[in-house]
C-alpha cells in the first residue's frame, strides 16, 4: 500500500478590522485648561470638519474612555477613517484661542493592545 502524499495548505489571513482603536492625549501650552468629555468629542468633530469639510465632520467616532486630569482617551474609528483622524489631530493647533497639541500614544486594530505599553513594562 503506498503511502499517500501529504498535502498542506497555506491560508494567510489578512488583518481588516472594521474599527482601530487610539489612545491619544491633549495637551496645552498653558496648564490648567479644562475639557469635559463632550467638548473633547467637539475638538475632535472640529477638527476633522476643518481639515475634510462635513464629510470628515461625519466619520463614525467613538469617545470609549476619557479622563479629564490628563485630558487623554481612546477613540474607536472606522478603519477607513484612521489616517483622516490621525491627520486632523496632527495639524490642529489650538482650542479656543489657546495653543494646543494631540499627542497619539498608540493605535491599534485591537482594544487589548491598548491596555499595556511595553514601553513602560517594569520587571520585578
Amino acid at each position: 500500500m503506498p503511502a499517500s502524499a501529504a498535502t498542506y495548505e497555506r491560508i494567510v489571513y489578512k488583518n481588516f478590522s472594521e474599527y482601530h482603536y487610539m489612545k491619544v492625549c491633549l495637551e496645552f501650552q498653558d496648564h490648567g485648561v479644562g475639557l469635559n468629555v463632550a467638548q473633547f468629542k467637539q475638538l475632535l468633530v472640529s477638527a476633522l470638519k476643518d481639515l475634510f469639510g462635513e464629510v470628515g465632520a461625519a466619520l463614525p467616532l467613538d469617545v470609549l474612555t476619557y479622563e479629564e486630569k490628563t485630558l487623554s482617551a481612546i477613540l474607536r474609528v472606522c478603519s477607513s477613517g484612521v489616517v483622516k483622524l490621525w491627520s486632523s489631530l496632527t495639524l490642529l493647533g489650538s482650542y479656543k484661542g489657546k495653543k494646543c497639541a494631540f499627542r497619539v500614544i498608540q493605535v491599534s486594530p485591537f482594544l487589548l493592545a491598548l491596555s499595556g505599553n511595553s514601553r513602560e513594562l517594569v520587571l520585578d
